[in-house]
């Protein structure tokens, strides 16, 4: 894969990540906020609407602040990556995680209560926790990411050389 076709691959997925989460959450405000919750399977899935100020599971809702700079410092180095980008497992992965950061990071920036300290619009209720499309794209870029370091999979895959049998 030449580094164009993966660069494009990453910013296609990152695109499409970032586009369903932003209009998921518009239908969810819309349609779900000062609703009660609505059950799927039970208990088990659902749809309640949550301003969640933290991360997650609501941690650190104090510090708002922090995870907008971690998001910022995620996004360059995905730029940074991006530039020896070739390999298709580690686009998907890298465009993925792009996605759901920006889906969130435009919540933190964008949303009330203000610049830098805005409330993530989750809605997907799964028993134990509420998330959104988002947390959803980055939890499979890390499963992804993951495979593709277990794999030993080089950002750059022209990078790998062939192992020559000396047997």
């Amino acid at each position: 894969m030449t580094r164009r076709s993966a660069r494009l691959l990453l910013a296609g997925i990152a695109a499409l990540a970032f586009a369903l989460d932003q209009a998921t959450k518009a239908i969810a405000v819309m349609a779900l906020e000062g609703q009660p919750r609505i059950a799927v399977i039970g208990d088990l899935v659902g749809f309640a609407f949550l301003r969640n100020p933290g991360a997650a599971f609501g941690m650190g809702a104090s510090s708002t602040w922090i995870f907008s700079a971690i998001a910022v410092a995620v996004f360059f180095a995905i730029v940074i990556a991006a530039r020896r980008l070739r390999s298709p497992l580690w686009a998907v992965g890298l465009g993925l995680l792009l996605g759901g950061l920006l889906g969130n990071l435009f919540d933190r920036l964008l949303r009330p209560p203000g610049f830098f300290h805005g409330a993530v619009v989750d809605f997907i209720d799964l028993h134990f926790f509420v998330c959104n499309v988002a947390d959803i794209a980055i939890t499979g870029a890390a499963a992804i990411l993951m495979l593709a370091a277990l794999k030993g999979t080089p950002l750059d895959e022209a990078q790998a050389q062939p192992q020559e049998n000396h047997d």
